[in-house]
């Protein structure tokens, strides 16, 4: 039978005890001495606060107020940390004491065994004869892949830091590096100043470098990342990274000065940040900024492949009734080739739309404002041309159900354009217009149930819009490239922005189908063209949408669990493929696949003079015991060659992440330097707030 002895009360200096002052004590057996001692054993439990003792047996001395405990002893503190020990010698209050054999245990992932762990006032442990190590331990497997072995060790519960004195760095047991002070945070705190797991990195360009970042808390919300980078190839490198959290939003920023010898005597770097602000109303402010000292660094230096830097800041505000942006927008371009001089480099813009259902007629009404300019630095005739619009537009769509099931829509528009324009002969300095648009749309969908229980939904559309012949002709900016796709297939204008007006009467026909399988997976098609009464030669033959006749667009997807694929072609008269877009995704226990392929036929006018066949794989892995591999590519058909390749091959274990990779970038629009990159990381799980990964755990028996 057990016992229980509510109300253990610690008394000091003879006073009341308090509720705060009392413990719990829980055993199966409890002896009350002549000397004023209580004994407790089997299965003895003590709650004092949040902190809990389990032992086998307890000796409580009311004269020294001292418990001496025999184990196995296991105590949990209200941080969570538990120390097991053997024999301990602890005050009442359990803050207090020593602990003989122990092993402290935080966040479940470092481990610190001890000869004697010493408590004082709850909040520092001294430990002496330390090995740490967040690998698993046990007869079969009494090596430890890594340990840090320590003369003593301080555990500051209070400021979650461990400090160690005299410390070797041993990995499968054989010593690596010797330490004489050594401070980190303890697994459980997340944010510490300090520095964090180093990166090596070779490149063929700039040599076998180490990246050793430095993290400097500056608050609950704000922190700064500072990285030097040196390598073999006298490059000399400063990485800085500013992150800040705000109550309705975030800042980042991040960036580099570097010297190196590809670009001798010059100082190079960049600069890449954005923001998100929330304000009442639903108002947000959005900004990024972007700048490099030249083309090839982000390249060099492996920060991404942006061959056009955007500065911008916008407010926006969306809701269900109404959408308003407002933005400015700098590019500037580091392609090679491309004179930023005659390129739109400043543009401004702002939309104000809202949503209305008008009572009287019905359906839904929509009001759009809308301003667009842009500046060219040239000033040189059609090269160096400016312009800027005003237009106010108004649209109105209602739905009609016929019988047996044929929905009926109406949409009518009316566009009223004024634009400026400067620096173009070919055009007048202002010039207004006015484009009213009409569209007719019937859909006839049909369902049924298969004997299987597949629901199947056939919908064939027809659709005949009207817009006038003859537009007053503007410059177009804004609708060079056209996609035609099922988004579009129905729209009122298949260009997608509005310099550019389809005209003329046309006739757009579709035929949707979709399979819904009681197994689980999904398949849809979407069929359809465009016919037009006359063709007025407003799209390039590359786009699929010129002539009287458009190409047949031919669209389809399949779902099944884990498994996406999507097609979509595009079809001439000959069934002859001018477009086509694969794209596949697959997910397994094991495996995650994500691969794609584009073919586009030359378009001279879209500035591609030759084909383009490209073929995108990504992909991993697991292996057996805890081993990944992954690999990249991206390769040209047409050139015969790689834009890019790269392997990986990952160890996630109890203890450590060891990860290495190698990849090949090739020239880009940017840079016609190909490199090389290798890369090594190890992270040692409950250093630094490293976790552990728990993917593949060696045996013990």
């Amino acid at each position: 039978m057990r016992w229980l002895l509510l109300a253990l009360v610690i008394l000091t200096s003879g006073a009341p005890a308090t509720a705060q002052d009392m413990a719990t004590l829980v055993a199966d057996r409890i002896e009350i001495g002549t000397d004023a001692t209580l004994i407790a054993a089997g299965k003895v439990e003590v709650f004092f606060g949040k902190t809990r003792l389990r032992a086998e047996s307890i000796t409580f001395n009311r004269t020294t107020n001292r418990l001496i405990i025999t184990g196995p002893i296991i105590v949990t503190d209200a941080s969570g940390a538990v120390f097991t020990a053997e024999q301990a010698d602890l005050s009442t209050d359990l803050q207090n004491g020593i602990l003989k054999g122990a092993r402290l245990v935080l966040d479940r992932q470092l481990q610190l065994a001890a000869a004697q762990i010493n408590r004082v006032g709850g909040r520092y442990s001294q430990l002496s004869r330390v090995v740490a190590s967040s690998c698993q331990v046990c007869a079969a497997n009494p090596v430890p892949l890594w340990e840090l072995r320590a003369a003593r060790v301080v555990h500051d519960q209070q400021e979650r830091q461990l400090y160690f004195d005299k410390v070797t760095f041993r990995a499968a047991g054989v010593p690596i590096l010797y330490f004489p002070r050594l401070r980190m945070p303890d697994p459980t705190l997340k944010r510490a100043t300090g520095f964090m797991i180093p990166r090596v990195r070779t490149t063929s360009t700039l040599g076998t470098g180490l990246k050793l970042p430095y993290f400097i808390r500056l608050g609950d919300s704000k922190d700064l990342t500072i990285t030097p980078y040196l390598a073999t190839n006298a490059t000399q490198t400063v990485d800085l990274r500013y992150r800040q959290a705000l109550r309705r939003g975030y800042l980042e920023f991040n960036g580099a000065l570097s010297s190196d010898t590809l670009i001798p005597g010059a100082i190079r770097g960049y600069l890449i940040g954005r923001g998100d602000l929330s304000f009442g109303s639903g108002y947000r402010l959005q900004f990024d900024v972007q700048s490099v000292s030249d083309a090839a660094y982000l390249f060099d230096y492996a920060k991404g492949s942006t061959d056009r830097l955007r500065n911008a800041v916008a407010v926006t505000k969306a809701d269900a009734a109404t959408f308003i942006n407002g933005q400015v927008l700098h590019v500037t371009s580091i392609r090679q080739g491309e004179d930023n001089a005659t390129l739109p480099s400043l543009i401004g813009d702002f939309t104000y739309a809202r949503r209305m259902q008008p009572a009287v007629i019905g359906g839904e009404a929509r009001l759009q404002f809308q301003t667009y300019s842009l500046h060219r630095t040239s000033g040189a005739d059609q090269s160096g041309r400016d312009t800027a619009r005003a237009s106010l537009r108004g649209d109105w769509r209602r739905n009609w159900i016929l019988p047996v099931g044929v929905v009926a829509s109406v949409q009518t528009a009316l566009t009223a354009d004024l634009y400026w324009i400067n620096q173009d002969s070919n055009y007048p300095a202002t010039v207004a217009r006015v484009i009213p648009d009409a569209a007719l749309e019937l859909r006839w969908p049909w369902s049924r149930t298969t004997k299987q229980g597949a629901a199947v939904v056939i919908e064939p559309v027809a659709q005949l819009v009207f817009s006038p012949s003859h537009v007053s002709a503007v410059p177009n900016e804004d609708s060079v490239l056209v996609e035609f796709d099922e988004g579009n297939l129905f729209a009122l204008s298949h260009f997608p922005g509005s310099d550019a007006i389809e005209r003329g009467a046309r006739a757009n026909f579709g035929l949707n189908w979709m399979r819904y399988d009681p197994s689980g997976w999904v398949a849809g098609l979407t069929l359809g063209r465009t016919v037009r009464k006359q063709d007025f030669g407003q799209f390039s033959s590359g786009s699929g949408l010129a002539g009287r006749r458009s190409d047949w667009l031919v669209a389809a997807q399949l779902k099944s669990g884990s498994l996406s694929l999507t097609d979509r072609a595009l079809l001439d008269e000959d069934l002859t493929v001018s477009k086509n877009e694969l794209r596949l995704t697959l997910y397994r226990d094991r495996l995650s696949l994500a691969t794609s392929h584009l073919w586009l036929v030359a378009e001279p006018a879209e500035n591609r003079p030759l084909d383009t066949s490209e073929w995108a794989l990504n992909a991993s892995y697991a292996l057996d015991s805890g081993w990944t591999g992954r690999v990249n590519w991206l390769y040209d058909h047409t050139a015969g060659r790689a834009f890019s390749a790269g392997l990986g091959l990952q160890y996630r274990g109890d203890c450590v992440t060891l990860d290495m990779s190698v990849s090949r970038r090739f020239a880009t629009s940017s840079s016609v330097t190909p490199t090389t990159d290798f890369g090594l990381s190890v992270d040692l799980a409950g250093l630094n707030g490293a976790a552990k990964t728990g993917v593949s755990r060696r045996s013990c028996r």
